[in-house]
């Protein structure tokens, strides 16, 4: 996510070719699969629609690789307490829903909120994360919260479980108007830097919206339906090591949800990742 994931999280913690095709980003039944934006011969390696009731487990975990009966980014000090309750599958749809309930969590804190993720990670550190990738096209249809205080994410982090690298396909920063995106990366010299661009205002909320990322070993590719909002080709820039893929609805960062806001929900039509 945007913020540093610190190692203080650790004590918590068909092959395709031919031209570009649309993708759909309105709440509408689903057909083909379209072609990724970037034109090319792909071939799709995650195909994610959230159909059924359940969430699959062999693709997604619903923590981070510290699970441990729930878990948080205790680097930006959140507010809620991730717990796979939090997740649903229904009518075609991946819903992530925050509500204001003090949660306590492993780490003998206690929290005022709980929320949901997922991630194609493992199920505690000591496993095997379930689905990694490097390189890749990687897009999500989203319809973020219009509440405020709330910080939904689309992003990869390591399998190594060690930030930077860090890749933030879409998040939302004290607004909901204004999509942030980000790579993290270290200089030799140990120091993080990181590289940030927006796009907006656009009412994001009002309906789903498709983030992509194009990830290459010479560049870094960033789209909000289907139109390119941010291009990196500085290759020390660029992670070259497995990653995994995760959605989640964070609370408070940068700042608390007014005290008229009790839950929200980030909803996710589907997933996919091609790989040329």
């Amino acid at each position: 996510m945007a913020l540093v994931l610190s190692s203080a999280l650790l004590s918590a913690a068909t092959a395709c070719a031919g031209p570009a095709g649309g993708t759909r980003a309105a709440e509408t039944t689903r057909a083909a699969v379209p072609m990724p934006t970037p034109p090319g011969s792909w071939r799709i390696v995650l195909d994610e629609d959230f159909d059924g009731t359940e969430l699959d487990d062999r693709t997604w975990t619903t923590c981070y690789d510290w699970n441990k009966d729930g878990c948080t980014n205790s680097g930006n000090d959140e507010l809620q307490w991730y717990l796979p309750e939090q997740v649903s599958v229904r009518d075609g749809e991946l819903t992530l829903t925050a509500e204001r309930r003090e949660t306590e969590g492993s780490d003998d804190r206690t929290y005022p909120w709980t929320s949901g993720m997922i991630s194609t990670g493992r199920d505690d550190w000591y496993d095997e994360p379930r689905r990694t990738f490097t390189y890749g096209y990687f897009e999500a249809a989203i319809r973020i919260p219009s509440e405020a205080g709330m910080f939904p994410a689309f992003w990869m982090m390591p399998a190594s479980k060690f930030t930077p690298p860090e890749i933030d396909i879409m998040e939302f920063l004290d607004t909901t108007q204004q999509v942030s995106m980000y790579v993290h990366w270290n200089e030799p010299d140990g120091d993080e830097e990181r590289q940030k661009g927006t796009y907006g205002p656009v009412d994001f909320p009002a309906r789903f919206h498709v983030f992509g990322l194009l990830w290459e070993p010479d560049k870094l590719v960033w789209y909000v339906d289907n139109v390119e909002r941010l291009r990196v080709t500085e290759t020390e820039r660029i992670p070259d090591e497995p990653m995994e893929v995760l959605l989640n609805l964070a609370v408070g960062v940068p700042k608390e949800p007014p005290d008229t806001v009790d839950t929200a929900r980030m909803r996710v039509d589907w997933v996919r990742v091609w790989q040329r």
